[in-house]
């Protein structure tokens, strides 16, 4: 859906302030500003790195992209202005999923984190933190956009009706759709490797409490390079958002002079700091470290499962029975291993969807089949694990049908719906914003032509 999709163009702004004049070589570029919405300027330089980003992308243009993009910024700031007018937040924890979302990307797009950093001439630490705000504006224009459509109806008359008026060149094209369940085993780590970390983080503690920085032993040595480049320190936070383990302890916290116990958690070991409490939520620093996962662990851990995939081929047990005793993925074990895609509240992904790992897997299985077992990185706790994985179900591209696909055509009903409000509500708000554009960029066909006033 078009509105709905201004997440991507904001991160790729984000993108190009990265990137600037040492990839692109804008050394020597004047800047001025050339369009003015409400109180808030557009740079040439914002729309040129734009543009520069989207080539990276392979985006193409529907017109001139000087034209493009400034009038898509324009969007976001008035989308961006009401979400102040209303207070709309976001929380700290969806900013951080999404910046991990892009930060994964752009490393397998590019080839390694190492090759990343060369690309983009910053450290991790930095391209995370530029991502972050510009992720927060664009989550804020999702959810203001979210609350101007509400909840919209589609009776299933509409749906048929939709299809029916179809020419049968715009009939929709499916893409293949495949159903995942998954086992999981966390390799076995070296009892002297744990007692490694947690010596490393008593050492930190005893080092604070003899008068050195929190946040200076944060930046240089948490393996939470999210937060560590703020020095350790999590925004207020909700016990809910919190790992449970690392909210017992972050709740119990008392004197912000003094440092906790060592926590473990789905994630590693912490040490935290108290900063600030206010009612149910805590604002903390804490310092991060993950275990080294020796070859040899990852190698049994493999092995493992390679066995528990012969038993149920050879029909000892089931997957599914296997999944809900012997997963360690607490978030599939108890729905029999079934992957969940977050982002339609299904069971069912398009292959890009899911983590490239179990991708590249699946990709040549047949349904019913069980891989042989790998590893991978998960996003969310950047752990490495052992995988085994069975493909549930797979239904091939195809034009769409009405019996077969109601569900995806009715997702387009209420995205040409959602899109109509919007494109209506956007031409109202040009009428109430003041707004200038440069001369010399004027001479465009504009989507929304309220912007150029009598």
């Amino acid at each position: 859906m078009k509105n709905f999709m201004n997440f991507k163009f904001v991160v790729l702004c984000a993108l190009a302030l990265m990137t600037g004049s040492a990839v692109y070589g804008q050394d020597n570029v004047i800047d001025e500003v050339v369009w003015v919405v409400g109180d808030e300027a557009i740079l040439k330089s914002e729309v040129e790195e734009a543009r520069m980003s989207a080539a990276y992308e392979g985006r193409k243009f529907d017109g001139d992209p000087y034209c493009v993009i400034p009038e898509e910024i324009a969007v976001q700031k008035l989308f961006l202005h009401q979400a102040a007018l209303d207070s709309i937040e976001v929380p700290e924890s969806e900013v951080i999923q999404r910046v991990d979302y892009m930060t994964n990307m752009y490393i397998a797009n590019i080839g390694s984190r190492e090759k990343m950093e060369e690309y983009f001439n910053k450290t991790s630490s930095q391209i995370r933190e530029t991502l972050r705000e510009n992720a927060r504006e664009g989550l804020k224009v999702q959810k203001m956009q979210q609350k101007l459509v509400g909840e919209i109806k589609i009776t299933p008359a509409e749906v048929r009706r939709y299809f029916k008026d179809l020419p049968q060149d715009s009939i929709p094209y499916i893409p293949t759709q495949v159903e995942v369940q998954i086992i999981t085993q966390q390799p076995k780590i070296p009892l002297d490797e744990i007692e490694d970390v947690k010596r490393k983080l008593r050492e930190y503690t005893e080092r604070v409490n003899k008068g050195e920085s929190f946040s200076m032993l944060a930046r240089l040595y948490s393996d939470d390079r999210g937060t560590a480049i703020n020095g350790g320190e999590m925004p207020f936070t909700g016990r809910g958002y919190l790992d449970p383990a690392f909210a017992n302890v972050a709740f119990n916290l008392q004197d912000p002079n003094k440092v906790s116990k060592i926590v473990e958690s789905e994630y590693g070991f912490h040490i935290i700091q108290l900063m600030e409490k206010r009612g149910d939520r805590i604002k903390v620093r804490h310092i991060l470290l993950k275990p080294h996962v020796p070859e040899e662990a990852l190698m049994a851990g493999t092995a493992r499962l390679d066995s528990i995939a012969d038993d149920i081929r050879n029909g000892k047990f089931s997957f599914e029975e296997a999944a809900s005793v012997l997963s360690q993925d607490k978030d599939t074990r108890n729905n029999h291993g079934l992957l969940p895609n977050p982002n339609n509240n299904t069971s069912k992904f398009e292959m890009q969807e899911l983590p490239p790992e179990i991708a590249k897997v699946v990709d040549n299985m047949k349904v019913g089949e069980i891989s042989t077992a790998f590893t991978m990185i998960p996003q969310k706790t950047g752990k490495e694990e052992c995988v085994i994985v069975k493909l549930k179900s797979r239904i091939n591209g195809h034009k769409a049908t009405i019996s077969e696909d109601y569900q995806n055509l009715k997702e387009i009903v209420l995205e040409k719906r959602r899109d109509e409000m919007l494109d209506k509500w956007i031409r109202e708000k040009q009428k109430h914003t003041y707004v200038r554009i440069n001369d010399n960029w004027k001479n465009c066909t504009f989507k929304y032509p309220g912007w150029v006033k009598d």
